[in-house]
């Protein structure tokens, strides 16, 4: 497999688990009593919160490899 093909892949893949996340926010906020908008607004929350981390992890892991 080529690096490429891994790098988008793993891209793929953490889009995937932010969006899990942000509709698990989502909708714990919702079923808390949250209203729409705040609701949303948890989401995108998660949702930019896991792009943070994976990118943050990315930047550390970067310096090791070659």
């Amino acid at each position: 497999m080529t690096r490429l093909a891994l790098v988008l892949l793993t891209l793929a893949l953490v889009v995937v688990f932010a969006l899990l996340a942000a509709a698990a926010a989502g909708t714990l906020a919702r079923l808390d009593g949250a209203t729409y908008p705040a609701a949303l607004m948890r989401a995108a929350t998660a949702f930019a919160a896991v792009l943070t981390l994976a990118a943050a992890v990315a930047g550390a892991l970067a310096q090791f490899l070659p």
